[in-house]
């Protein structure tokens, strides 16, 4: 029945994705939704761009494993991320009606910069995808008792989430998102109270974590651990900023003010019921600490990221277990088709319209569909081949984004100054000090490497700012969002950098 079940609700959810692929007309309801989603669907569309597996999964696993400490990034540093992009792209970039994130960095820079940086966001969501499909494999071999391999669970998963995104784009993960948020919180929430009388109640969770010292969130009065701590924190937290799924769901809304209000509310949600899978995965030390602790100890992420699912298939009734199955499928394929959505619609967008600016809207919409199965296609491979925890192929995804692509957006927006050389310094020195000391020292540095390229980032933006200018002209000292908004309502689609067309 179990497995019907979830037969079932892939069926259902490939229905309501066609459904809402009939209101897709051209590219912009297919990429932005049309820029006309009202607050409740931004608030859970926003709330699923994070709530996926390695929420359900990776940051519950690795709660119980290294406690508070060890989920800086997520859900703290994620949580950040979402209120900072909403306040952030519905200040500065909601108005300039544009539909991905390159589309700001060729505006404000040039052709350069938007391909450099776009290539950097959708090589970060390599990661990221590849989790999603992995924690899908994971459910449908557990579900049927491993009937159904990890791989071929896997395969089935993104073939399932491909279908539904590929003919509706953003409508649909917008109108799933809400549905699935319903299901996925109602769902966990009950099983934590199953599985709460099971303990003995919350308290007793609360109090044997507690006294495991799972609650300590900061490090000892050590720099170096301190430095680590910190680097774990600002990489989710701003390299996820630059992001074309955050951009995507937040500018969807019908206005700036519901972009702000759905992002907090988001963000505010998603961190306070992460804590629930936390809740859920601790409680197996407690009901069957012989059973649970050898898998929760092993290194290897096969095995305690089993943990939560085992729990439920081997404590709880069939009920509770269509409920959590069906609440852990909605959270995960609610991200992963978003996650699968935005770096397809950012390669066809800022790479291929680039050589073929004249193209039609029809033809346009056809690029960004096969986008969407080429990087499909991508990120099965990598995480067939990946033998990566789900936390840690999240966590890493960000790293090169932080290093190249978020001090460029940053100082493009709040910053007159910036400009294309400074830009391009700031790539070119942040992925290459990233890079370089990821090779060459990896673990072994004291200080992560993604810190060190966002230091040099920065420090190239400025120096190549205010340095002569040998690539470009500079920009003048005038209200540069100004212009951005002109030129947003009246430039073709591809124009020349935003300096060209400033007075000097």
């Amino acid at each position: 029945m179990l497995i019907w079940f979830v037969v079932l609700y892939l069926v259902v959810s490939i229905g309501i994705g066609l459904f809402a692929a009939t209101r897709v007309h051209n590219a912009k309801d297919f990429a932005v939704a049309g820029r006309h989603l009202p607050l409740p669907v931004v608030t859970a569309t926003v709330f699923a761009t994070w709530f996926g597996a390695e929420a359900v999964f990776g940051a519950s696993s690795t709660f119980v494993r290294e406690g508070l400490r060890g989920v800086v990034a997520d859900p703290f540093g994620s949580s950040m991320c979402l209120v900072i992009a909403g306040l952030f792209f519905s200040r500065y970039l909601y108005k300039l009606n544009i539909i991905t994130l390159g589309d700001f960095y060729r505006m404000r820079y040039n052709r350069t910069v938007e391909v450099i940086t776009t290539l950097c966001i959708v090589a970060s969501y390599l990661g990221w995808v590849s989790a999603q499909i992995k924690a899908l494999g994971l459910i449908l071999n557990v579900v049927t008792d491993g009937g159904v391999s990890q791989t071929a669970g896997m395969i089935l998963g993104a073939a399932v989430v491909l279908t539904y995104t590929t003919f509706g784009g953003m409508l649909s993960v917008a109108v799933l998102d809400f549905v699935q948020m319903a299901v996925s919180m109602g769902g966990l929430f009950y099983i934590a109270t199953v599985l709460s009388d099971k303990t003995g109640g919350v308290a007793t969770v609360i109090d044997h974590a507690a006294a495991a010292g799972k609650f300590e969130f900061f490090p000892p009065p050590d720099p170096w651990m301190w430095i680590t701590f910190l680097g774990a924190w600002v990489t989710m937290m701003l390299g996820s900023v630059p992001q074309q799924d955050v951009f995507q769901r937040i500018t969807s809304a019908k206005s700036a003010k519901v972009a702000v209000a759905g992002s907090i509310l988001g963000a505010s949600i998603y961190f306070c019921f992460t804590f629930v899978p936390m809740f859920i995965a601790y409680s197996a030390t407690i009901i069957d600490p012989a059973q649970y602790q050898p898998l929760l100890q092993s290194d290897a992420p096969a095995d305690y990221q089993r943990v939560l699912p085992l729990l439920v298939m081997g404590h709880t009734p069939l009920f509770a277990q269509v409920i959590f199955f069906g609440a852990v499928l909605s959270a995960i394929m609610s991200c992963s088709s978003a996650t699968l959505l935005a770096p397809s619609v950012t390669f066809a967008e800022n790479i291929v319209r680039g050589f073929y600016p004249t193209m039609g809207d029809h033809v346009f919409l056809r690029v960004m569909r096969l986008s969407i199965v080429g990087f499909a296609c991508l990120v099965l491979t990598f995480a067939l081949v990946s033998n990566a925890s789900i936390f840690k192929m999240v966590e890493n995804a960000y790293k090169i984004t932080l290093a190249g692509a978020f001090v460029p957006l940053f100082a493009g927006a709040l910053w007159k100054r910036a400009n294309t050389q400074g830009a391009l310094a700031a790539i070119v020195g942040g992925l290459a000090s990233w890079l370089l000391i990821e090779v060459l020292v990896g673990e072994g540095s004291p200080v992560p490497p993604q810190l060190i390229g966002l230091g040099v980032s920065f420090l190239g933006m400025v120096v190549g700012s205010l340095l002569p200018q040998w690539i470009g002209r500079p920009l003048p000292h005038e209200d540069i969002h100004a212009a951005l908004h002109h030129r947003a309502a009246t430039q073709t689609h591809h124009a020349e950098p935003l300096h060209e067309h400033l007075p000097h």
